[in-house]
C-alpha cells in the first residue's frame, strides 16, 4: 500500500475524531510540532524505523517524549497508534493529508502562487478574489518568489496549474514553432 495511502487513512480516522472533539487546530499544532522535532533529531526517526529495536524500547522512548513535550490526549494516543502500527516515520505525509481533508472539510482549498517579484497587497487581494470566483471556494494562498519566472505567475491548486508566466507563454510560443 502506497504511503500516500495509508496517510490519507489515518489523517481521516484523525479529521472524524479532531472534529467531533473540536480539537482541529491544537492537534494540528502539536502534530506539526512533532513533525518538526522528527525533522531536527535524526535519530529519532531511526530509532522508530530500525526493526532491530523491540516495540516496547520504542514505545518507552515515545512515552518520555510525550511526557517531556505534553500534548493534548488526541495527539498521544494517536502517536501511540502510529507506533503501534510501525507508521509513525510516516507523520510527515500524514500531517500534510491532514491538513488537506480539514481544509476540504472547511470549504477551503490552499493554492501556491508563484511570482517573479512580490506581489502588492491589493494584488493579493483582487487574485483572492478570482480565485475564489474560479473555485467556488475559500481560498488560502502561499506566494513563492521564483525570477526565473521572468513576469507574470504560476499558480497551482491541488494538481491543477495556471501557467501565465512569460517564461511558460515563451514555452508554449517555442513549442508552437517547432511543431509549424
Amino acid at each position: 500500500m502506497s504511503v500516500q495511502t495509508v496517510a490519507r487513512r489515518y489523517a481521516s480516522a484523525l479529521v472524524d475524531v479532531v472534529l467531533e472533539r473540536g480539537e482541529a487546530r491544537e492537534v494540528q499544532d502539536e502534530l506539526l510540532a512533532w513533525e518538526k522535532m522528527f525533522q531536527t533529531n535524526s535519530m529519532l526517526p531511526e530509532v522508530f524505523r530500525n526493526p532491530t529495536i523491540a516495540l516496547d524500547k520504542k514505545r518507552a522512548v515515545l512515552n518520555k517524549l510525550i511526557e517531556r513535550t505534553k500534548p493534548g490526549p488526541t495527539t498521544a494516543n494517536f502517536l501511540k497508534v502510529l507506533l503501534q502500527n510501525q507508521r509513525l516515520t510516516e507523520l510527515s505525509e500524514i500531517n500534510k493529508k491532514f491538513a488537506e481533508l480539514l481544509d476540504e472539510r472547511a470549504g477551503m482549498v490552499a493554492a501556491v502562487v508563484t511570482t517573479a517579484r512580490s506581489v502588492p497587497e491589493n494584488a493579493q487581494q483582487t487574485l483572492q478574489a478570482k480565485l475564489l470566483s474560479l473555485t467556488g471556494k475559500k481560498v488560502r494562498i502561499s506566494f513563492v518568489t521564483d525570477p526565473e519566472l521572468i513576469g507574470g505567475l504560476v499558480t497551482r491548486i491541488g494538481s491543477t496549474v495556471y501557467d501565465g508566466s512569460v517564461r511558460g507563454q515563451l514555452a508554449r510560443l517555442k513549442q508552437e514553432l517547432i511543431e509549424a
